[in-house]
């Protein structure tokens, strides 16, 4: 039985968050337009927006110009930096983080060179960083970290990461103390594709679309229009271990052949030193010969794994999100390959989009606290 007034001040803190949640979409909006998007009625709008602007959450900003006659609408805006959100990313031998206002435009950010080999001295460093972070904004809403690695997002553990030799580490137990506001733990591919979907216009909300970033790792998460999608094991997207050539090299992972040892940046730039000692992605221009033999081959396989990723997701939208995408030959083969491993018919109904600039998936962490301050279950 449900306590006498439940109902009603929950449905009210429902009503709240979508206003909350529409306001920062659409940054400028009125009273009526809100009601007319959300289907709520003039008062029940009213009465929450009243409330914001005495919290300072919201500002009148001026009268809409309008030709009609009537009562003219006022413009109202949601203030950004009334509530922030902050994301932490490890990865190998690295520390990113970066402090966000509702708006997601960064605040501040940092990167730190530290020693990821044991995990109870990274966790500890991060739980004094959240810590930090709460005193130095107290507007925070919430603080994601983020790793790679198969993380469950709703206990906050980790099973394995390769990439950092880690196995069963309870990340959110560690730091649940560290601070007092909420902490999400999740993987950093899976936070990266938040961003693209919030800023993405080819990818609209309920289209299934997929993220593929190819990093030190790879690493994919199909989205749809109920959010990210995890699989039965919080495995869904690890294209990065996709065989794409038997007798490829061992992977992290002790399999061989995966596309992750073959061209993430770590496998990349290990086979441009072996042409050429000293030779490295991010000095391309040094041996542009050379690297165009790597990077087409790159491409081709990336073709193959899209291929599968196609047939087996059937994705409306899949979004490359690699820095290889700067050279016309790694992004004209991974087309040309992919087009001819995949059914036509699916191939043709399938937008591959090759990203000019890599999502943060700082960003992407900031942006998950966002959207689980938004949310509440009736």
């Amino acid at each position: 039985m449900k306590e006498p007034g439940k109902g009603p001040a929950l449905l009210r803190q429902y009503n709240e968050k979508h206003v909350l949640s529409f306001l920062r979409q659409q940054r400028i909006s009125s009273r009526l337009d809100i009601s007319r998007a959300l289907s709520l009625s003039k008062n029940t709008i009213s009465l929450i927006i009243d409330d914001f602007i005495a919290g300072g959450l919201v500002a009148e900003i001026g009268v809409a110009q309008s030709s009609s006659s009537g009562r003219p609408k006022i413009h109202i805006a949601l203030q950004p930096d009334k509530m922030k959100a902050a994301g932490i990313m490890v990865e190998r031998q690295h520390l990113h983080w970066a402090v966000y206002n509702y708006f997601s435009e960064l605040l501040e950010e940092k990167t730190l060179i530290i020693d990821t080999a044991d995990p109870r001295k990274v966790v500890s460093e991060i739980a004094g960083l959240c810590g930090w972070m709460h005193r130095r904004y107290p507007e925070l809403i919430g603080i994601g970290v983020g790793f790679p690695g198969i993380i469950d997002p709703q206990s906050g553990y980790m099973h394995v990461s390769s990439h950092l030799g880690w196995q069963q580490v309870d990340i959110l137990a560690a730091l649940r103390h560290s601070a007092p506001l909420p902490l999400g733990v999740m993987n950093i591919v899976k936070a990266a594709a938040l961003v693209s979907r919030q800023h993405e216009s080819a990818a609209p909300v309920n289209e299934p679309t997929f993220y593929l970033r190819i990093a030190e790792g790879i690493g994919g998460t199909l989205i749809t229009g109920q959010g990210v999608y995890y699989g039965g094991s919080w495995t869904a997207g690890e294209v990065g271990h996709l065989n794409v050539a038997s007798d490829g090299p061992v992977c992290t992972c002790g399999q061989r052949g995966c596309l992750e040892s073959l061209i993430g940046l770590s496998a990349i730039n290990a086979q441009l030193n072996r042409l050429q000692p000293g030779l490295q992605w991010a000095h391309r221009s040094q041996a542009p010969d050379l690297v165009d033999n790597v990077i087409a081959r790159a491409g081709e396989l990336l073709g193959k794994a899209l291929s599968q990723i196609i047939h087996l997701v059937n994705p409306k939208t899949l979004l490359i999100d690699c820095a290889y995408n700067l050279s016309p030959l790694f992004t004209e083969q991974v087309l040309t390959v992919a087009r001819r491993h995949t059914l036509p018919f699916a191939y043709s109904h399938t937008h591959i989009r090759f990203l000019s600039h890599s999502y943060d998936p700082a960003l992407g962490l900031a942006l998950a606290m966002i959207q689980r301050h938004e949310h509440i279950e009736l």
